[in-house]
């Protein structure tokens, strides 16, 4: 099996950038990545104000999956995550939203054992590994690894994560696919700026999808269909989602334009990934049991 050390780490997605290793159609990766601080914060005396940022969010790879051409859509689908032990997270003034009201900058280190993340004393949270930067090359400029857009990036969707599908769009050959920024559980919105920050080891099955059968970035787990979008407000974000998500009943499922928006109105779900990056991030959910009523099976 193809393994990418996290050495190879990137800190923007980029056309320009060379692949670190060539995946056939159909291999399975594992991608060794770092936290998104880069390791820097080990301790609780440690602080956002000491960090280094040029080497924050870094994503491992890119990969360059044989086959994948311009126009067509990468599947990735998301086998296994491994944590490590140990975790942080951090809050600060000024950044995300709840620092709006912080006076002071405060960080903890969680111990991430036996399926659990140690809160304090009292409190463990049942982990949810998620990945929070997974993407394709951009297909002109290189978009910070910090940013989501069209091409993925930082969508920091909790969803993205064991037994889903996540589906990307091919900018250039090879698509050049890259991700990091794992996190053992985090609350949708991730308000704080960030959610229990850890590394660890991904491992991921790659195909080629001809052409684009489904608005991008587009996930599936177990028991939704997730249709994501990034923008530079959120507004724009939940507004694209749910146009997306309607575009795909219209054009896969094949309801009527007003079946399709009355539908969304009736059982889609729309909810907020995060809204701390620079664009923020929105999905609109589709219950699977409703498109399969609906004759439509991925």
């Amino acid at each position: 099996m193809l393994t990418i050390k996290r050495e190879t780490a990137i800190y923007a997605m980029s056309p320009e950038n060379a692949p670190v290793a060539h995946a056939a159609n159909g291999d399975q990766i594992v991608f060794e990545t770092t936290d998104c601080f880069g390791g820097q914060i080990t301790k609780e005396t440690d602080r956002m104000g000491g960090l280094d940022w040029s080497r924050i969010n870094p994503a491992t790879g890119p990969v360059f999956v044989e086959g994948a051409e311009p126009g067509d859509t990468l599947k990735v689908e998301i086998l296994k995550i491994a944590l490590a032990e140990q975790a942080v997270i951090l809050e600060a003034p000024g950044e995300g939203i709840t620092g709006l009201a912080a006076k002071e900058e405060s960080t903890k280190i969680l111990k991430v054992a036996e399926g659990k993340v140690v809160f304090n004393s009292a409190l463990s949270l049942p982990i949810c590994p998620m990945i929070g930067v997974i993407g394709t090359a951009p297909e002109k400029e290189a978009v910070a690894t910090g940013t989501p857009e069209a091409h993925g990036g930082n969508m920091d969707c909790k969803k993205i994560g064991e037994g889903a599908v996540l589906y990307l769009p091919v900018n250039v050959p090879g698509a050049l696919l890259a991700l990091g920024d794992l996190h053992a559980v985090m609350g949708d919105g991730e308000v704080c700026v960030c959610g229990a920050e850890i590394s660890g080891e991904v491992t991921v099955r790659v195909t080629v999808v001809k052409g684009r059968p489904l608005p991008l970035p587009f996930l599936v787990t177990q028991e939704h269909a997730m249709a994501i979008c990034s923008a530079g407000g959120l507004d724009a974000a939940a507004q694209g989602a749910t146009l997306q998500m309607r575009d795909f009943l219209i054009g896969e499922v094949k309801l009527s334009p007003s079946d399709a928006g009355m539908l969304l109105s009736l059982c889609g779900d729309l909810r907020i990934c995060q809204a701390v990056d620079p664009n923020k991030t929105c999905r609109m959910e589709v219950p699977l049991s409703v498109l399969r009523s609906l004759g439509y099976e991925f």
